[in-house]
């Protein structure tokens, strides 16, 4: 990470928090009667761009009508920060803390420590529930943490306070790679959307779908169907063997153990009782579009809760995270495009558009189908959604993760700027609110809020004053009161967002990642960067691409290092950063990149701080974004008016004055601010948990709890960590 420390990072969160709890205090209101319920919807890389509600989604925006019908009954936030990524900002909305107090800084991956994953003390939104006897179950997508590196492995979720847990727990917390042969009925690279199409897209128009049980069934189907028996084979969790008759026992190639991105992916389940199971690839239920299984399993779940006894469920989807393919055909809306011959390798926009839409399409009939099944709402005669808000005893809070994917971004959007930085494509996403505490609904709140803030909106509905009943600091704001009364004044004055390395042994970062002339670390692994299309140059870089061989490079700008050795200096490397901060006001916004960069004068890597300023709205369908060019600073400050020069100064003496409180307390792995015999006790059952690897109390950051970690917490026994007092408050 570059400029700030990790320490005077985390002290941002403690002064942000500080900072924000007068004003949550005073806008705190106790309402005489509160619905028992929370379902929470989040999408994965949705962005704002994408969703009509908004006032968005270019000029081929996907249908949405179940989400536009929970717009049109809810309130609309218009301007909704996140952080850049999924990790983080699932982090971030489900224990009320901004990055740097978690260390959850990126979209985690599996050379990340426990030490960046979500900590078992934190307070949880399900331990804050448990308040008011809430049960509480997530499904779907996880990516808290992952196993390889987490002491709990897969019981994490149980482990954070969920009471069940249905979902993935894949081993970069994301979908697979797509399994190009089909199913093992092909070599490798021959279908590249994980399916065998039909004859007039290279595939075969008739063939035997066996079943994972070894059961068989011909199939045909005509040249040019929209649903070849391929296809249709896959949906129903079969492979299909092109061009062959059904043959008993079936033939060996047939392979139902390769995982297949958004088709076969293996579910871990957490029970009520402790139990973990895990649900093999050849089961039905990870045979199942990743769009649908969480919701039969929501859906279940939720029907199956005792009268009286509230609940939230958190149904977290993995759409429409990379990488893309089409959804089943009974989720997309009738007479869509035929996108049969689309190559989901190609990432350009006339490919990849395309599968945007309809993967987006079938996550809104889900979600229709989701509120249908468990009592929200009716169907009409004509199939739309009928849903009466003030009928139901559920709050319905729907939010995106992060940003859209860049080459999926909706003009006029900037899709150099997108998900995985701090700009306003990035970060600026939907948020929709809707149920029976709603007054006056089909409303927008232009008011900045921040994903912290769900956090506290769950206390809220649960009649819970969170900042009292959390023990430290966090980083939300109230936001039932923008829900209540539709005359709410804004009550954050600014927002924070914040993307960086997470934390890996012995200070290791992921690999160089290339798309196209861009370098990023982002992508975790070689497989997910390759999902992107792009060129990994890390750790077993293949060296027929050109790159520097299985060895690998440390950094995007060893890129261009090795480039300009190697004669190829024209080449030019767009290196983005590596970490990244956003803090704004109603009208302006200050992004500072740290960038491990390229000096071509000394042909060498150098760290490089770059401020950028810029006045920025939230217009519909035109908003004023930060884009290349518009940077206020490009003269310096003295090119700046005198109300320009007035709102830069202020969120520069903002951010420095949460750059002067660093609050360090090495040895309290418990988050309980004192360093004393608890942390013993705690560092000795990490010390035996996942053979002393990876934990929270690896205080020295080498992947091991050992006897080094131990030394650390005696020579800061007794030692109390308490923030320092705010130094400006926040709501002035």
């Amino acid at each position: 990470m570059f400029g700030y420390s990790k320490g005077t990072i985390r002290a941002v969160a403690i002064c942000l928090s500080a900072l924000l709890a007068s004003g949550m205090n005073a806008v705190y209101a106790k309402e005489a009667k509160r619905p028992s319920n929370i379902l929470f919807i989040i999408m994965d890389d949705v962005g704002i761009d994408q969703m009509k509600a908004f006032g968005y989604g270019g000029l081929t925006p996907p249908a949405m009508p179940n989400i536009d019908k929970i717009a049109a009954s809810g309130v609309r936030f218009r301007n909704n920060w996140s952080m850049p990524a999924c990790s983080p900002s699932r982090a971030v909305f489900f224990e009320g803390r901004f990055p740097m107090r978690s260390n959850v800084f990126g979209a985690l991956g599996p050379s990340d420590l426990a030490n960046s994953m979500v900590s078992p003390f934190d307070i949880t939104a399900p331990k804050l529930l448990k308040q008011r006897n809430y049960q509480s179950g997530l499904f779907g997508k996880f990516h808290l943490g992952l196993q390889g590196n987490s002491p709990y492995g897969l019981a994490m979720p149980r482990s954070l306070g969920w009471d069940y847990f249905w979902g993935w727990l894949d081993e970069t917390g994301d979908p697979s790679s797509i399994d190009t042969t089909a199913g093992g009925v092909a070599k490798a690279g021959s279908y590249a959307c994980g399916y065998v199409p039909g004859s007039a897209n290279g595939g075969a128009d008739q063939g035997a779908c066996y079943a994972a049980n070894g059961t068989c069934q011909a199939m045909s189907g005509a040249a040019d169907a929209i649903n070849p028996p391929g296809r249709a084979c896959r949906d129903r969790g079969g492979i299909f063997d092109p061009g062959k008759s059904c043959q008993s026992p079936m033939p060996e190639y047939v392979d139902f153990s390769i995982l297949n991105a958004h088709y076969v992916s293996p579910v871990v389940i957490n029970r009520e009782d402790g139990v973990v199971e895990q649900v093999p690839p050849t089961d039905i239920r990870a045979r199942t579009y990743r769009g649908s299984s969480h919701i039969d399993a929501a859906i279940d779940w939720i029907k199956g809760r005792p009268k009286n006894q509230p609940w939230m469920a958190s149904v977290s989807f993995a759409t429409v995270h990379t990488p893309l393919q089409q959804p089943p055909i009974a989720l997309v809306p009738e007479k869509s495009l035929n996108t049969n011959g689309i190559n989901c390798a190609d990432t350009s926009p006339d490919q990849a558009a395309p599968l945007n839409n309809q993967m987006i399409e079938a996550l809104d009939a889900e979600v229709g189908r989701l509120m249908v099944e468990t009592g929200l709402a009716k169907r009409k005669p004509d199939g739309s959604l009928d849903y009466n808000p003030k009928q139901t005893d559920t709050m319905i809070v729907l939010v995106d993760d992060n940003g859209s994917l860049g080459y999926t971004v909706k003009q006029p959007f900037d899709p150099t700027r997108s998900k995985g930085t701090a700009y306003q494509t990035g970060v600026w996403t939907g948020l929709l609110v809707a149920g029976p505490l709603v007054k006056q609904p089909d409303r927008d709140v232009k008011h900045m809020t921040n994903i912290a803030d769900i956090y506290q909106l769950f206390g809220e509905i649960a009649g819970i004053n969170v900042h009292k009943s959390v023990p430290w600091p966090i980083d939300s704001a109230a936001m039932l009161p923008y829900v209540t009364n539709p005359k709410q004044n804004s009550i954050r004055k600014w927002n924070y967002t914040q993307i960086d390395l997470n934390l890996q042994a012995n200070g290791g970062l992921n690999g160089p990642c290339m798309m196209a002339a861009s370098c990023s670390h982002i992508p975790v692994t070689k497989g997910v960067c390759e999902d992107n299309g792009g060129i990994w140059w890390g750790v077993g870089a293949d060296p027929n691409q050109g790159t520097a061989g299985p060895q690998g490079l440390t950094h995007c700008c060893d890129v261009q290092v090795w480039l300009t050795d190697n004669g190829r200096a024209s080449e030019v490397v767009q290196i983005q950063p590596q970490a990244a901060i956003g803090a704004r006001n109603a009208h302006y916004k200050i992004v500072r990149n740290y960038t491990k960069d390229y000096d071509a004068s000394t042909n060498a890597c150098v760290d490089r701080q770059t401020e950028e300023f810029y006045k920025i709205n939230e217009a519909a369908p035109i908003p004023k974004l930060d884009k290349e060019g518009d940077d206020l600073l490009a003269n310096g400050v003295e090119g700046l008016t005198d109300i320009e020069k007035s709102n830069y100064n202020a969120l520069k003496n903002r951010l420095a004055a949460i750059g002067k409180t660093d609050v360090k307390c090495p040895g309290d792995g418990n988050l309980d601010g004192v360093v004393d015999q608890k942390d013993l006790a705690e560092w000795e059952k990490f010390s035996k948990m996942n053979g002393g690897l990876s934990s929270w109390y690896d205080f020295n950051l080498d992947g091991l709890t050992n006897e080094s970690d131990y030394q650390i917490i005696q020579a800061n026994m007794g030692r109390r960590c308490k923030p320092e007092k705010a130094s400006a408050d926040s709501s002035k």
